[in-house]
C-alpha cells in the first residue's frame, strides 16, 4: 500500500502533468511508495489495459524503473532475398495480411524491396503486425503535418521502426504512449513557436533542442515571453543562446512563472534536487486525477 507522504522530483511531477494521464500519475505514486509494480494492478484495481497503458506513459517519460529492453539484435543487419520474401507471402498468412494493409495505408503497390525491408520489420526487430500498422499510420500522418503531399517510402519508415525497436515499442499501448507523446510535443513546440514569434518555418536541430530543453523544465508561457523579450531588448532579437541563459538563471533559483520572476520571494532549488509536491502542483496533480 502507498505511504502517507511521497518525496518526487519536481521534474517529474512536471513531466506527469504533461502527460495528463491520471492513471499513470497514480502507478508513479504507488511505485515511489515503495510498492511493486506487479502489484499494482490488485491494489489500485486497475485492469490489465488500463495498468499497461499507464506502464506505457511512464516508460515514454523516462519514469519507468526498469530500463527499456531494444529489441535489436547485436550484429549485422540480415539482408532478405526475393526467395524469403516469396516463401512468407505464400507460407505467412499474417505477412500476407500485413502486406495488404500497408499497400492500402500507402495508396500503391510495394515492390519486392520494399517487401524484403517489410520482412525486417517482422522477423529482425520483431514487431507485431498490429504494431507496424500504427507504426506505417504514424509516418504517413508526420508526413501529411511536415507539409508533404506524398506518402514516405518503406525507407523512411524503415529509420523510425529501428527506433522503435531501440525504445521497445512492441506493444499497442507502447505506440499509442509513444504517439500522444509525440502529439503533445509538437503541440507545445507550436504554441512555443508562436510565442517567438517564429512564422513560415520549422526550427533548425539546434534551435528545436534549446525549445525542447525549456519545455522540459516546465516553464509557462508568460514567463517564456518575458525572457523573450528581454533577449530582445538586450540583444535586438531572438538569440537562443542568451535566452537560454536567462531561462536557465531562474530555474536555477526555482522560477518556473511569471509571477515567481516578478515577486522573486522562490528560494533557490539545487539541480537535482526534490521535495514534498508544491501546492500548485499537488492541486493540479489532484484535478487530473479528478478529471480522470
Amino acid at each position: 500500500m502507498m505511504t502517507e507522504s511521497v518525496s518526487i522530483p519536481q521534474s517529474d511531477v512536471r513531466r506527469l502533468l504533461s502527460a495528463a494521464s491520471p492513471d499513470a500519475a497514480l502507478l508513479y505514486i504507488f511505485i515511489h511508495s515503495g510498492n511493486r509494480p506487479q502489484d499494482a494492478g490488485k491494489d489500485l484495481n486497475l485492469n490489465e489495459s488500463r495498468l499497461s497503458c499507464a506502464a506505457a506513459t511512464l516508460r515514454q517519460l523516462g519514469l519507468w524503473p526498469e530500463e527499456r529492453i531494444s529489441h535489436i539484435a547485436p550484429g549485422e543487419r540480415p539482408s532478405y532475398s526475393e526467395k524469403d520474401v516469396l516463401e512468407a507471402m505464400d507460407g505467412d498468412a499474417s505477412f500476407r495480411s500485413l502486406y495488404g494493409e500497408v499497400q492500402r495505408l500507402l495508396g500503391r503497390t510495394l515492390n519486392t524491396e520494399e517487401l524484403k525491408i517489410l520482412l525486417g520489420f517482422t522477423r529482425y526487430l520483431g514487431l507485431p503486425a498490429e504494431v507496424i500498422s500504427v507504426l506505417v499510420s504514424y509516418c504517413r500522418d508526420r508526413a501529411r503535418q511536415r507539409g508533404s503531399s506524398r506518402n514516405p517510402s518503406l525507407r523512411t519508415i524503415e529509420k523510425e521502426a529501428y527506433a522503435w525497436a531501440e525504445q521497445g515499442i512492441d506493444s499497442l499501448e507502447e505506440a499509442a504512449a509513444f504517439i500522444l507523446a509525440q502529439n503533445v510535443r509538437n503541440s507545445r513546440l507550436s504554441r512555443l513557436m508562436k510565442l517567438l514569434q517564429i512564422r513560415g518555418r520549422s526550427l533548425t536541430a539546434a534551435e528545436e533542442k534549446y525549445a525542447q530543453s525549456w519545455l522540459d523544465l516546465g516553464f509557462d508561457d508568460e514567463l517564456i515571453s518575458m525572457a523573450y523579450e528581454r533577449t530582445c531588448l538586450n540583444t535586438g532579437g531572438l538569440n537562443w543562446a542568451y535566452m537560454n541563459k536567462i531561462l536557465q538563471r531562474w530555474h536555477e533559483q526555482g522560477f518556473h512563472t511569471a509571477e515567481e520572476v516578478r515577486s522573486g520571494d522562490q528560494k533557490p532549488v539545487p539541480k537535482g534536487a526534490s521535495g514534498q509536491l508544491g501546492a500548485a502542483e499537488l492541486e493540479a496533480i489532484q484535478r487530473v486525477l479528478r478529471e480522470g
